[in-house]
């Protein structure tokens, strides 16, 4: 993780994170976009795990859990959507993202074993406060997995050194309060906040909540270090699904297309910022 974005760094722009539910609307399906989504422009994966109760996620999003979930995806299953990724391609990080019952019922120390064996780099885990760092957070540091934190509009000065506390790999930054899927916020705002949190903190700052198109990347890019899209894929997908919510073949090449656009626009983010 932390090479990929010294080495994007190193380019003049912010690295382009995209996120898609494992097993969705299929697995074979869904490993197909896995291995499809570096070869179209994306920096790191994040992996979603399906889950039947997911709080902070929009519509599009909980709907594509419960394909997965209907076609069968497990957190086994997931983790092997990784391993069988780490296959071919053992340079693109992997983090997955997701809900603690889950993992809680696996068992966190079989989990984060397994994760390791299958190749994941990081975890983000949405309903895991600071307050219980003890239960993942700790025990994930200490196999080399990074844990990556969430931190929104609501997280004022005083709390955000307690949020950062055991934060590795990236900082996320919420760029709303609510939902997947809402509309993107004034891109003036996000700078703000964005240097707000870079002055606690040396990690990188990723924004996502409402990236849709290249143009929200170019400007999202234009002050964060990181773009994070993944409502938008995850609609691609549903879009190209047959009534019954099978795959069809414009299913790939039509996250492809969307995610080369959404390359484009992070890659123009620095030179735009720089004129």
């Amino acid at each position: 993780m932390e090479q990929r974005f010294a080495d994007v760094a190193a380019e003049g722009r912010p690295v382009l994170v995209t996120y898609f539910m494992g097993g969705d609307p299929d697995f074979e399906t869904s490993l197909a976009i896995m291995q499809a989504l570096p070869k179209a422009g994306a920096d790191v994966i994040e992996l979603g795990v399906p889950f039947s109760d997911p709080m902070a996620d929009g519509p599009a999003i909980q709907l594509a859990g419960q394909r997965a979930l209907k076609a069968g995806q497990t957190l086994a299953k997931t983790l092997d959507l990784a391993r069988r990724f780490r296959a071919e391609d053992q340079r693109t990080p992997i983090v997955l993202m997701g809900y603690y019952n889950p993992i809680y019922i696996y068992g966190v120390e079989r989990f984060l074993d397994d994760a390791v064996e299958a190749g994941v780099d990081g975890l983000i885990v949405v309903d895991l406060p600071p307050e219980m760092d003890d239960e993942l957070c700790i025990p994930a540091l200490k196999k080399g997995i990074s844990f990556v934190r969430l931190a929104t509009p609501t997280t004022d000065d005083r709390r955000l050194p307690k949020v950062l506390e055991n934060t590795s790999g990236f900082v996320y930054y919420v760029s709303m309060t609510g939902i997947t899927g809402s509309s993107l916020p004034d891109p003036s705002l996000i700078a703000g906040a964005v240097a707000r949190i870079k002055s606690h903190t040396q990690l990188p700052v990723c924004v996502g909540f409402g990236v849709k198109t290249a143009e929200h990347a170019r400007v999202i890019g234009a002050s964060a270090d990181g773009v994070v899209v993944g409502t938008a894929i995850v609609n691609q997908i549903a879009s190209s699904l047959t009534e019954s919510g099978k795959a069809t073949d414009a299913t790939v090449p039509g996250v492809e297309a969307l995610v080369r656009g959404l390359s484009a626009g992070v890659r123009a983010a620095r030179l735009a910022a720089a004129e």
